[in-house]
């Protein structure tokens, strides 16, 4: 298969690019590199089964890239992820989240491309939900530019769906975290906990410690990518998540526990346009795409410690729960799940019946 893949080059963009190439796909890559690079690619470049293009997702390049590698899927991750950012410079959100979103639609639609595979936010479309866990039918309402962006841009896609044919499926993904991530979004926070430890550096936790959030690691949500690939789930949103709420305190003892760190946070104010809470069901794409989680947040955040220990020479103490090397495998020979030993407390939960 050809694809095309905006963001390719980013945290979650590029795990996704390597496990096309191990299912033996062509990629096309569009990023920037404002915030990815080219070093998570490595593997993947050495392959020549990819081709990296420095290009703004809102460039009319995209829209010729597309028409020249003829993608039979496009894969769009390229985005501005931080709340907070979005609060500030709520233009600059839309011109990355909207406009990107109406460029990239436009390049699927002129190279006749099959199926647009969108990565939009349920950790922040559904705001302050008044069910936990959250499913696809409750309300969107935006409490942040930024979820307002994401949600727009299911909107265009499934405008395009309906008015060109391209077929769209939308993937609310809670607070993916993983190796490669950087400090940034909702879920950054496990990255910047853990830096900080294995830094020696001061941590904080905003707020009272108790909101609470969806952490489902980077090696289970590219599963759901290729999943929703396929001709199943048109037109859908699927939550990819977990269903375990995770306090910013608890997450802050299991970082802590994994480096060998001190577990004394500074707390500081609560910030505009923080949810309270936002955890997910994902029970749809369970039913419909035959996805579920599988690692849980002990194991995952171990991934990221022993991560950055790579990049460092840091030795740190303390239990690190590591990634099982039983990895199962679809038809096409690429990893459908990564069978893991932690803290049962933690272990995603089954969804509602």
């Amino acid at each position: 298969m050809r694809a095309l893949v905006t963001g390719g080059a980013g945290f979650i963009g590029s795990h996704l690019v390597d496990q096309l190439v191990r299912n033996g796909d062509e990629v096309c890559v569009v990023d920037d590199l404002s915030r990815g690079s080219a070093d998570n690619l490595a593997e993947s470049l050495d392959t020549g089964r990819i081709s990296l293009h420095r290009v703004d997702v809102c460039s009319p390049e995209v829209v010729s890239l597309a028409r020249e590698h003829r993608p039979e899927v496009v894969y769009h991750l390229a985005a501005q992820i931080d709340v907070r950012a979005s609060v500030a410079d709520p233009i600059a959100d839309a011109r990355a989240n909207v406009l990107g979103v109406v460029n990239v639609a436009e390049a699927a639609r002129a190279s006749g491309a099959r199926k647009v595979v969108y990565a939009t936010s349920g950790g922040s479309i559904y705001g302050h939900a008044k069910s936990i866990p959250t499913d696809e039918s409750a309300p969107v309402q935006p409490f942040s530019p930024y979820a307002a962006s994401k949600f727009a841009g299911e909107l265009y896609f499934d405008t395009y769906r309906r008015l060109h044919g391209v077929e769209c499926t939308h993937l609310a993904m809670a607070n993916v975290y993983g190796p490669r991530q950087l400090s940034l979004g909702e879920a950054g926070v496990v990255a910047v906990f853990a830096g900080a430890m294995l830094d020696g550096a001061p941590t904080a936790i905003y707020g009272d410690g108790r909101n609470t959030r969806d952490y489902v690691h980077v090696h289970d949500v590219i599963p759901a990518f290729i999943a929703a690939s396929g001709e199943r789930g048109s037109g859908k949103r699927y939550n990819v998540s977990t269903g375990v709420p995770t306090s910013d305190r608890e997450l802050h003892s299991i970082v802590a526990e994994a480096t060998g760190a001190s577990d004394e946070p500074a707390f500081l104010p609560a910030r505009q346009g923080d949810v309270r809470a936002s955890v997910l069901d994902w029970s749809r794409i369970g039913r419909e795409l035959g996805w579920k989680p599988q690692i849980d947040l002990v194991t995952g955040v171990g991934s990221v410690v022993e991560h950055l220990l790579s990049q460092s020479d840091i030795a740190v103490p303390g239990p690190r729960h590591r990634l099982s090397e039983d990895v199962s495998r679809d038809a096409s020979g690429g990893p459908i799940a990564l069978f893991v030993e932690g803290d049962r407390s933690r272990q995603p939960r089954e969804p509602h019946p």
